[in-house]
């Protein structure tokens, strides 16, 4: 059924109804509906939507699904005011979504929205959108009853290492670290291998995607968007898959702001990671935003990656001040030293030394020049093992890999 006022909706007992300017122009999502609950739906204005959850009746829906297109531009802050009423009586909001930028979404989304789904509807996305508000009810009220052990045993049971990776200078090579570093991880000891994921937090210029030729969905917009109702299954089937093995969160489809997401929501991308994979890489941006503090308390490593250059150098002494000034961990990060000198360029390893005396720091690791082809291997999408296995920069790569097991090992034994 659809209608065009309160007062059609009254008549018969409904269990969820839309917001639109005009419903005609989302025929799919009538049709959707009607699959979805027969007769037991109405159809509400913008303009009536207010009045409506303001009646006893409106206690009974389970969720309403606010249509909009970029001719509703300016009824935003009408549409904020919906999704907070209806959140209020604990009603859930499902947006569909035609030509909505992604931080008008993100708005939506932080105002109390459920979940989105993108217009034209693919086939079968509302389905899968009212399961995931059902089951997050469920799982909602099941912590409610039992306490907060409940949430925390839904996530997963591992307790993953976090592999952080932060630029110090443009083209330092992060991304190659973190990408070839979770490559030799997932293939260490063939069957007894442990899991890995790689997390590209870089929302700009991510480009893990890229080096290993996964594309970019909108479906990592939309978990990044709304992390209080990711649960499980939600996380995983975001990810990609690199050859069956590597699991990747690629960065977002769009070039987005780096505030779009809070710390809350990097914890719980973090803790739902941790709990589903033995390491968890991450690729962090080269600037410092608000939740780089969440990375770097949370991660068990905080690898840096410099050159051997003066920009390098001063970036380094910005971050260890800064790190200062905030009481932050600075033990918890790995200096890397890439592109180092030759064994026989003694010139350039008292450069080395000198930079490493001046910040008080020490290169925990120096990689070699890859040469070209890291650029060719990083152009095809593939991991150095698989475009130039004998590569001197997969080789101390692999070391690195190998110290992490090696060190993961230990820890487990003396926790037994």
């Amino acid at each position: 059924m659809s209608g065009n006022t309160a007062m059609q909706l009254q008549m018969a007992p409904i269990r969820a109804c839309t917001v639109t300017r005009d419903v005609q122009n989302f025929d799919l999502l009538i049709e959707d509906m009607e699959v979805e609950l027969g007769e037991a739906w109405g159809d509400l204005s913008l303009a009536n939507a207010m009045k409506f959850l303001d009646q006893p009746e409106a206690k009974s829906l389970e969720f309403i699904a606010i249509a909009l297109d970029d001719d509703d531009a300016g009824s935003m802050p009408q549409v904020e005011a919906i999704i907070q009423r209806a959140r209020g009586l604990n009603i859930d909001v499902i947006l569909i979504a035609e030509e909505l930028g992604p931080i008008v979404l993100h708005r939506l989304l932080r105002f109390g929205a459920s979940d989105f789904v993108p217009y034209p509807l693919p086939e079968g996305a509302l389905h899968d959108a009212i399961k995931r508000t059902r089951e997050a009810s469920v799982a909602s009220a099941a912590a409610h009853r039992n306490g907060p052990g409940a949430a925390s045993a839904s996530l997963g049971t591992k307790n993953g290492r976090v592999l952080a990776v932060q630029p110090l200078a443009g083209g330092a090579g992060a991304t190659t670290f973190a990408v070839n570093l979770a490559w030799e991880l997932t293939t260490h000891d063939g069957a007894n291998a442990p899991t890995v994921c790689v997390l590209d937090f870089d929302l700009q210029t991510g480009s893990v995607s890229t080096y290993l030729d996964l594309a970019r969905t909108e479906r990592v917009f939309e978990l990044m968007s709304n992390t209080a109702m990711m649960d499980r299954d939600f996380f995983l089937s975001t990810m990609q898959t690199y050859n069956e093995k590597l699991k990747v969160l690629t960065a977002p489809a769009d070039m987005l702001p780096l505030d779009l997401i809070t710390p809350d929501d990097i914890e719980r991308v973090l803790n739902m990671a941790r709990a589903n994979f033995d390491f968890v890489v991450v690729d962090m941006p080269g600037t410092v935003v608000q939740w780089t503090e969440t990375v770097l308390t949370a991660a068990d490593y905080y690898f840096a990656m410099m050159e051997l250059d003066m920009r390098s150098a001063q970036n380094a002494l910005r971050l260890i001040r800064a790190l200062k000034a905030e009481d932050l961990p600075l033990e918890n990060l790995r200096y890397i030293l890439n592109r180092a000198p030759k064994f026989t360029d003694l010139s350039g390893k008292a450069r080395a030394r000198r930079m490493a005396e001046s910040l008080d720091i020490s290169f925990e690791v120096m990689l070699p020049d890859g040469t070209i082809q890291v650029t060719q291997a990083n152009d095809h999408g593939l991991p150095l093992a698989e475009m130039a296995p004998k590569n001197p920069l997969l080789k101390e790569i692999r070391k690195v890999a190998q110290t992490i097991i090696a060190a993961d090992a230990n820890a487990a034994r003396v926790a037994a």
